[in-house]
């Protein structure tokens, strides 16, 4: 069989080794050649002990034409060399220029993954329009496959006319739900280790935050609605720091002012991310906008209930009422409420727990994500006759 040449392209080496390691892993397991293509950072290494050709080109995550023509070039100059037959783009602004450097190359197979579109519901109506339409654009004429994540994302691409149906795929999203985030698998010892570190007793109801510290996250509305709380058996565990490319000033000084906050814990950046879930309650992720956010599976498949926000994804992945709560876009008053509720009412955040564990293994099998994408892969190249 001829070895068919694939391009995985994201903006930052932490998209590349947090979201895209299985897939690339199953990539090379089905015999293909692989080279993933990212801004260098403190992934980098990681990624390569895996095993997988990674190749650093600084990479925007915002327009900056004369850095975005600059990556443009570059990346132009690599796909002419690696002559791939297949470019699979991430991440919105890595995503358009890999698209038109591909195209440029006259690549044979170019896939888009729509993590998230950028345009959402809460935009300004002209702001969502022109994001919109700049999709739609790329996706008719610079994209043979556009994946999308969630199953609303893709009912907005097919009603949009982005591209003919059957060239657009809805794959979900998923975790690995066996070994990584099984709470089978952390031990009693573990998680009395991981709350003695936080100074946490064993009778603390634990509400944790996991991302990125800037506003759109609603990290704000999190520790505004932490304020007063009622019950002192409440802590706040708030996991992640502002990313090296993200300078969002204002919302870090307003962060600032919980550092002394006796119930809210900041742990900075984590990689054991099950163990923190493994002691968490309840999960908080009341983001502005999101794609279909693998933090929030993570935590429904260690068995956390879920507050977050009625988006695009989130509504996707929550039944309110069944596994968690969904809320309105900046409302700590409803926040805290959830939180206060669940707090009284062991019995309720106990079955939470419980269906949230289920719906994840029923839903967000991250292994079959992967062979949905692979076949596709597959699929697609036989039709281009690169393979047999």
């Amino acid at each position: 069989m001829k070895e068919a040449r694939v391009v995985q392209i994201s903006a930052v080496d932490s998209t590349m080794y947090t979201m895209l390691t299985a897939l690339n892993k199953g990539i090379i397991d089905a015999g293909y050649s692989l080279t993933a293509v990212c801004s260098k950072g403190e992934f980098t290494e990681a990624i390569k002990e895996e095993g997988i050709n990674i190749i650093n080109i600084e990479i925007q995550r915002r327009i900056q034409p004369i850095e975005n023509i600059k990556t443009l070039m570059k990346l132009y100059k690599l796909l002419k060399k690696i002559n791939p037959h297949i470019v699979h783009v991430h991440t919105p602004v890595a995503a358009v220029l890999g698209r038109i450097a591909a195209k440029l190359c006259k690549t044979p197979i170019i896939i888009y993954t729509a993590h998230g579109f950028y345009f959402h519901e809460n935009m300004r109506p002209l702001v969502y329009k022109m994001i919109f339409n700049i999709e739609r654009f790329f996706a008719r004429y610079f994209t043979d496959i556009l994946f999308t994540q969630s199953q609303e994302d893709c009912r907005t691409s097919v009603e949009g006319r982005f591209k003919e149906e059957d060239k657009i795929i809805a794959i979900g999203n998923g975790v690995d739900l066996l070994n990584k985030f099984n709470p089978e698998n952390i031990s009693m010892e573990e998680r009395k280790s991981i709350r003695k570190e936080f100074k946490l007793e064993e009778n603390i109801r634990v509400v944790t935050f996991i991302g990125r510290l800037i506003e759109e996250k609603g990290i704000l509305d999190l520790l505004k609605a932490s304020e007063d709380m009622e019950g002192e058996n409440i802590k706040f565990l708030i996991v992640g720091r502002l990313e090296d490319k993200e300078r969002d000033v204002k919302t870090l000084e307003k962060i600032k002012e919980y550092y002394n906050h006796p119930n809210i814990i900041f742990t900075g950046r984590r990689e054991d991310i099950s163990r923190i879930l493994s002691i968490t309650d309840i999960f908080c992720l009341p983001s502005f906008r999101e794609g279909m956010p693998r933090s929030i599976i993570e935590a429904m498949a260690m068995e956390c209930a879920v507050i977050t926000t009625d988006t695009r994804g989130c509504r996707e992945e929550i039944i309110n009422e069944k596994n968690g709560y969904l809320v309105n876009i900046n409302s700590p008053k409803e926040i805290k409420e959830k939180i206060q509720f669940l707090y009284e009412n062991p019995e309720i955040l106990n079955s939470m727990k419980k269906c949230g564990r289920e719906r994840a293994l029923n839903l967000y099998n991250e292994s079959k994500v992967i062979e949905l994408q692979l076949k596709i892969y597959k699929d697609i190249l036989k039709e281009k006759n690169i393979i047999n």
